[in-house]
């Protein structure tokens, strides 16, 4: 609404204190502000204030001298104004139409302020992610957010994940899903990583107004997660299984206990996701992590046993170029290749 947004002449020094929205010196580009940020506003400076459009505003203002120093606040700015102001960051960017019409699908209402700060790269790289990479294989929206969650958790890249759960709310993905990328990263990622991505998601959730915690997806119990682990394990990777097993030393075959029973019992029978889903999320996981040429061979077979062929996880290795870049993009594929032969 443009009347949040007020313009006020200050006769003073004043500091306002915001949260999550814009400022607005008059002849200057927005500006965004986070919890916590200070603003300090010169003497007889016009400027505007108030909320963005996907967020809420509070103000504080502080006058030193009230005696003699006072606020003039005029009038609030009208919808044109108000749009021009949270929109024009855009504006003298050489984006494509399908490069401003993904990353709007993506995050509707959101304006970065890095389009104001380094506009040549946010240029470079919009029309690359949201554009061309989104032409090459025929993942949906919903995945390319799904598996693009998965790497930013992997890469314990905590901005970039808040901007996926805008993403996720905005096409689709539910609580119950946005929880269970989450604990499915545990076992491919560790908690370590993980729990700092649990906070920011509750935080969000709340924030949107959806009780925690969502409702339970767990299939097993302490008496038959080891069973169904095995069991769904044998599903996917078949006699490769038994196999593992056989060759584990003694002193090493309780990792292949954990893996049936904690990492498949625990979490991969869990419902929120399907089966075909989870795979992609653990090559995802896998190919972002670096290192993991062996897991992420192995995950390859998995793909394909459930229905996830080859152009698929190209078309995820694609998505997910901008963020993991080149020297992991070329490892998975090396090992795409070498898995899944082009000639087969």
């Amino acid at each position: 609404d443009g009347c949040l947004m007020n313009k006020m002449k200050d006769t003073l020094d004043i500091k306002s204190v915001y949260e999550c929205n814009r400022c607005l010196e008059q002849g200057k580009a927005a500006r965004e502000l986070k919890p916590g940020d200070v603003v300090e506003i010169a003497p007889n400076v016009v400027h505007w204030h108030g909320a963005a459009p996907d967020s809420w505003f509070s103000h504080l203002a502080i006058e030193c001298n009230p005696q003699t120093n006072k606020i003039t606040w005029l009038n609030p700015v009208n919808d044109e104004q108000y749009t021009s102001a949270t929109t024009s960051q855009t504006a003298d960017l050489r984006l494509s139409e399908a490069a401003i019409r993904n990353h709007d699908e993506w995050f509707p209402g959101y304006v970065s302020t890095a389009r104001q700060t380094d506009p040549e790269l946010i240029e470079v790289f919009d029309n690359f992610a949201f554009d061309e990479v989104m032409q090459y294989g025929n993942l949906d929206r919903k995945t390319r957010i799904m598996v693009t969650m998965a790497s930013s958790i992997a890469q314990h890249t905590v901005h970039e994940y808040k901007m996926m759960l805008r993403a996720a709310l905005a096409n689709g993905i539910t609580p119950v899903e946005i929880k269970e990328i989450l604990y499915h990263a545990v076992p491919y990622v560790g908690i370590a990583k993980v729990i700092d991505f649990i906070g920011v998601a509750n935080d969000f959730l709340a924030a949107n107004g959806i009780s925690l915690p969502v409702e339970p997806q767990s299939t097993t119990s302490p008496e038959t997660r080891y069973e169904k682990g095995l069991a769904l394990q044998k599903d996917i990777f078949g006699e490769r299984i038994d196999k593992m097993y056989a060759a584990a030393p003694d002193n090493q075959k309780h990792i292949q206990r954990y893996l049936s029973a904690n990492c498949f019992g625990d979490y991969q029978t869990r419902t929120g996701l399907t089966v075909q889903q989870r795979e992609l999320l653990t090559f995802s996981m896998l190919i972002s992590l670096g290192g993991c040429e062996s897991q992420v061979k192995g995950h390859i077979g998995g793909n394909v046993a459930v229905g996830n062929d080859k152009n698929i996880l190209l078309a995820v290795v694609t998505q997910l170029l901008p963020y993991n870049g080149y020297p992991r993009t070329l490892n998975a594929i090396a090992c795409l290749n070498e898995v899944i032969p082009e000639n087969k």
